[in-house]
């Protein structure tokens, strides 16, 4: 096995994070520094900052995060952290893409950096849909101008919006940088009042039911 792989599937890192690690002199092998395309055998002693690795089997969580949870490891200001909804087992589980504190949905949790990887890097077309409610109805002039793409202060923001009979608004992305559906409807002067993420991928919130998390198969 390549030894990126082996530090990816052991720490949770994606195999471009274990090869910039490798490049940092991080890691070693048997005691020796390593160059980047060796191979390793589970009985060789490969070590991350000193400390012993030991190639893990890739778990996936699903969970249903809810309004008020930072989706992080460390608390902010008050807040808790989605680590205190799942059990310390997990803990180890790294957020495939987070929700900011204030929308509520689906997240994948898991130590499979490239899969991670794969469901977050907008090249790989990953659907992400998500259920918004604004603080008035959307005219049909901004809906045409999200879709064809409104400049942001971090490049362009575009995505697809269908009206639901309620009211809401089901929105479907490819992207999915820190709070862009809420800043593209800001940019406009709408005010996001609630936001769901219900779709991931292949994942869907329905599987989880009435659950807060549950184990998962990779799909």
């Amino acid at each position: 096995m390549r030894l990126n792989k082996f530090v990816a599937q052991a720490t949770g890192l994606s195999r471009r994070e274990a090869d910039e690690a490798i490049e940092q002199n991080r890691i070693a092998l048997n005691g020796k520094p390593v160059r980047l395309g060796v191979q390793v055998e589970d009985s060789d002693d490969v070590k991350l900052d000193g400390k012993s690795l030991k190639r893990q089997a890739y778990q996936y969580l699903l969970l249903n995060k809810p309004i008020g949870y930072v989706s992080s490891r460390k608390q902010q200001d008050s807040k808790p952290t989605i680590y205190s909804l799942i059990p310390e087992e997990f803990h180890h589980l790294k957020p495939a893409g987070r929700l900011d504190a204030d929308s509520h949905g689906l997240m994948l949790l898991t130590n499979d950096g490239d899969y991670a990887n794969q469901l977050t890097h907008p090249s790989t077309q990953k659907t992400k849909t998500y259920i918004a409610k604004l603080h008035k109805p959307l005219t049909i002039d901004d809906k045409i101008a999200i879709e064809a793409g409104l400049q942001l202060d971090d490049g362009i923001s575009s995505f697809k919006i269908k009206n639901l009979s309620d009211g809401r608004l089901r929105i479907s992305m490819h992207e999915g940088r820190n709070r862009q559906i809420r800043r593209t409807f800001i940019a406009l002067g709408y005010e996001v009042v609630d936001l769901c993420r219900t779709g991931f991928g292949n994942y869907n919130i329905e599987i989880l039911g009435k659950k807060v998390y549950n184990t998962t198969e990779k799909e």
